[in-house]
């Protein structure tokens, strides 16, 4: 059985990608704990390139990462790559953006993922990319990671953290990425179809 390393320290992105690969006949595995890649790529797609390529180098394994953010329309598309960075907290993040957001009325966003697959030696062989639309609420419902709470998805008539796993791996962006890059990740890993 293949042997794939998702790429990220992060609990709730590696569950969910997980979560994704159950019915495939891998075995899956986090990153080594405490390893830290630095993300100085301009793009999502560089982002996940960079942590896909230095974690498959590191383990000897395939490797699949993923770089995602939200983008906010009245932000001019912020906090985007710098999701993460944009304040401490999941908590402190939120307030920021809220406080930015104000009173608009216009609050259109995407969420976007970019998912790399690379091979042991660390060679990217696949990518994809997968956008969500909604907007931001004017206060969080639910309870999930990141600013799940404050994205509300038309399709789904709820936050994004309201959202059960089947629903986020239809309409989220890191599912549309996922399943853009299934076919590749079953022909390249030869998994059975």
């Amino acid at each position: 059985m293949p042997t794939l390393v998702i790429a990220s320290g992060n609990p709730h992105k590696v569950a969910e990608i997980s979560a994704m690969l159950e019915l495939v006949e891998l075995e899956v595995l986090p990153q080594p704990p405490g390893l830290e890649i630095e993300e100085t790529g301009a793009t999502y797609l560089e982002n996940a390139r960079l942590k896909a390529e230095a974690v498959a180098q590191l383990t000897g394994h395939w490797a699949l990462a993923d770089d995602s953010g939200i983008e906010v329309d009245a932000l001019g598309g912020a906090p985007g790559i710098y999701s993460a960075r944009y304040a401490p907290t999941d908590h402190e993040r939120i307030h920021r953006l809220l406080k930015e957001l104000d009173d608009s009325l216009y609050r259109g966003a995407s969420f976007r993922s970019a998912m790399v697959l690379a091979d042991p030696s660390g060679i990217t062989r696949a990518e994809a990319e997968g956008i969500c639309r909604g907007q931001i609420l004017p206060a969080a419902q639910g309870h999930g990671p990141g600013y799940d709470s404050l994205f509300y998805v038309r399709e789904a008539g709820s936050s994004y953290a309201q959202m059960g796993p089947h629903l986020k791996a239809k309409l989220g962006s890191r599912g549309k990425a996922a399943r853009q890059l299934a076919p590749q990740l079953r022909r390249l890993l030869e998994l059975p179809g």
